[in-house]
């Protein structure tokens, strides 16, 4: 049974957690002190319960906290080895811990145990941060708030920083909470309800001083031609620019990114001071950590062509990468860790929007979140004062942290295809959904196209959030429809790695019924549908630069001649031919090109359900429930083939395994002697 406070806090939590005024995604933490029995001895112990490391407010629950005794804490004041050594105490911490299971303590733990409050909030609220990081920000915190809120000079988090926020609150017992320099805010109550009140009384107090005492144009006003551009103009640029900019961006390691073209964004790239603010960086942790210490900004108008911009792009990541290497020598000392990358997290292009980027998905929009925190913290500043955030020098030490790089090193190993993203023709159901399903779960974004928008989106909502996949429509037949998908999944995540030709149909019928019409048909879906699937994405994985995947689903009998098919069998060569052709064409992109021979999939298979197999079924002297295993029987294994066999296939020769492999043909028919390539 959850323990009352726990539930109180947990509930609290929640609450702060859900408005983005408050705090931003995984930003703060929250505790609470109470009394439970001790499993041992039976008597009462003073307990702390903490958001553990790594956790987000938002969606909190009880195993999100750490659980630490009271006593044992708060003797660690007496061994603290000072400021030089203060990393140290995080270990101590372990040897706090209460009962079994439940998070890690963060390296925020002692601003909760020390402070003499029962109930403890830290947060990352805009106007907040606009304080702490403003010119004459202790006496704009005099004035805004009275002794009520006491300024706290900037500190790195841990646990010196524990001890001053103790000190503050013992020496001003009239104070609620204090603005910490740079960072955020803490605030404070003898009950729950207290604390969240006096949080919420600081961040609404702050905000509504901006709005009433700030200048009405604290970004200085607009710049001639870097206005945004008109939407659809906006977004087809958008989805023009951003593979090569999803290719700068992981010169050192492949990322997946996000696009934004909100408002908040437009208007800050459009403003004469958008330059100089951006070049300041981030000043808080948690933005930081999460954009980079500052963006890539294009230097052009809204009215330079895509090529011109494409080609400044290119010169100054030339030199963000430069200017990167050059803040990590200026500040590495021998002990630290080796420098993890120097392409840009954030790229701002006026007039367009905003490419932020991560290790996947979920990382590359809260990243993008971070950095809207960044431009409001960016305009309370400037709109009471001037914006001054920490130094470099700070920006490296929490950036380059020993307790950071502990935090990566235990992040789970990546799966196989994280990072990468997806393209799946007919995959709303049978052997699409199939690939679908298996490259999601191996991490990778995936994008299911399909004829139905409906039957797409309802199959991506299967594999998780729009973090995870998205359903388009795709009339696979139609260039601008093709165009539009791929526009639509170079916009979701960045760009993409892997395309798969699935989408197909088939009509079972001997030469002299088979029409005019449904030869075309079937060559405008299969052989001309992959044709300008694969020639649409060939363009992005140019311009990406990082090489990629496209897989064809073609058939046994693209080698094998079956009777009363000459339709289907036809386009399946044609789409065979198509996998050699590509494979020599792309290659010297890095793009592979192989496909795949699957055989009798009828289970779960549209092409069979549509109609197909009841042809086949005629066609063979089999009742149509039997035709998966008379497929089986033919085979020299005896084994039926499923869509997820095929799934498989694909996995195998889009991972790591086969990167020396293009221009293959693989059965996937349980050996069909007369299928056999020579």
């Amino acid at each position: 049974m959850t323990h009352p406070t726990v539930a109180e806090l947990v509930a609290r939590s929640n609450r702060l957690g859900a408005d983005p005024r408050n705090t931003n995604y995984a930003g703060g933490n929250t505790s609470a002190q109470g009394t439970d029995v001790d499993p041992v001895t039976g008597e009462p112990v003073e307990l702390l319960w903490v958001k553990g490391s790594g956790g987000d407010l938002g969606t909190l629950t009880e195993q999100g906290l750490a659980v630490l005794r009271l006593d044992r804490l708060r003797a660690l004041v007496a061994v603290y080895p000072g400021v030089d050594r203060e990393d140290e105490m995080v270990a101590a911490f372990d040897f706090c811990l209460h009962g079994k299971g439940g998070a890690a303590p963060s390296i925020d733990t002692a601003m909760h145990g020390l402070v003499d409050a029962a109930h403890v909030d830290h947060l990352h609220p805009d106007a907040g941060i606009a304080i702490a990081t403003a010119a004459d920000g202790p006496a704009l915190t005099t004035a805004i708030f009275g002794d009520k809120v006491v300024w706290v000079p900037w500190r790195r988090p841990g646990f010196q920083l524990g001890l001053d926020i103790a000190a503050v609150k013992a020496q001003n017992p009239q104070a609620v909470g204090t603005i910490l320099g740079g960072h955020g805010i803490t605030a404070w109550g003898d009950t729950s309800a207290e604390a969240e009140a006096n949080s919420r009384w600081i961040i609404e107090t702050a905000a509504a001083h901006i709005a009433e005492h700030g200048s009405q144009d604290p970004f200085g006003g607009a710049r001639a031609g870097f206005e945004a551009v008109p939407d659809d103009e906006r977004r087809a640029r958008a989805a023009a620019l951003a593979p090569t900019i999803r290719g700068l961006a992981s010169t050192d390691r492949p990322m997946v990114g996000h696009f934004t073209d909100a408002d908040v964004v437009l208007d800050f790239l459009a403003s004469a001071k958008a330059p100089a603010l951006a070049a300041l960086g981030t000043s808080c942790p948690d933005h930081f950590l999460r954009t980079k210490v500052k963006p890539m900004l294009l230097d052009l108008p809204a009215t330079a062509t895509t090529a011109e911009q494409i080609a400044r792009l290119r010169e100054l990541h030339a030199e963000y990468r430069a200017d990167y290497q050059a803040y990590y020598d200026a500040h590495a000392t021998p002990d630290s860790p080796a420098m993890r990358g120097a392409d840009p997290l954030i790229v701002l292009v006026p007039g367009v929007g905003m490419f932020s980027y991560g290790a996947n998905k979920q990382t590359a929009r809260v990243a993008g979140e971070f950095y809207v925190n960044a431009i409001n913290v960016m305009r309370g500043a400037e709109a009471l004062s001037t914006y001054t955030p920490i130094s470099d020098a700070e920006k490296f030490r929490i950036e380059y942290w020993s307790l950071e790089e502990a935090k990566l090193a235990r992040m789970p190993r990546p799966k196989s295809h994280q990072g990468r993203i997806a393209f799946v023709t007919g995959a709303a159901s049978g052997i699409g959904k199939a690939i679908a399903t298996r490259l999601a779960a191996e991490g990778a974004c995936v994008v299911v196209a399909d004829l139905d928008l409906a039957k797409a989106q309802a199959a991506a909502a299967e594999l998780g959030s729009t973090d995870v996949a998205i359903g388009v429509a795709a009339n696979v037949a139609d260039a601008a429809a093709v165009q539009a998908a791929i526009d639509a999944t170079v916009l979701a995540f960045g760009g993409i790695d892997l395309v798969v030709n699935n989408a197909g149909l088939s009509l079972s019928k001997p030469l002299l019924e088979t029409t005019e019409a449904d030869w075309d048909l079937q060559h405008d879906v299969m052989a001309k549908g992959s044709f300008l699937v694969a020639k649409t994405a060939a363009r992005a994985l140019v311009d990406q630069q990082m090489g990629g995947d496209v897989v064809y689903i073609s058939s046994k009998n693209s080698v094998f001649a079956g009777p009363n098919n000459i339709a289907y069998s036809a386009t399946k060569a044609d789409q065979a031919h198509q996998v050699r052709l590509l494979a020599v064409e792309l290659g010297e992109h890095g793009v592979r090109v192989n496909g795949i021979n699957p055989d009798g999939v009828v289970r779960g298979s549209g092409i069979f359900a549509s109609g197909w197999g009841a042809n086949r079924a005629a066609t063979y002297g089999v009742a149509e429930e039997d035709l998966g295993q008379f497929y089986a029987n033919r085979t020299i294994l005896k084994r039926e083939v499923v869509p997820e066999n095929v799934a498989d296939a694909v996995y195998v020769l889009t991972g790591p395994e086969l990167s020396r492999t293009t221009g293959l043909h693989v059965p996937v028919d349980s050996g069909v002697a007369a299928a056999f390539l020579r």
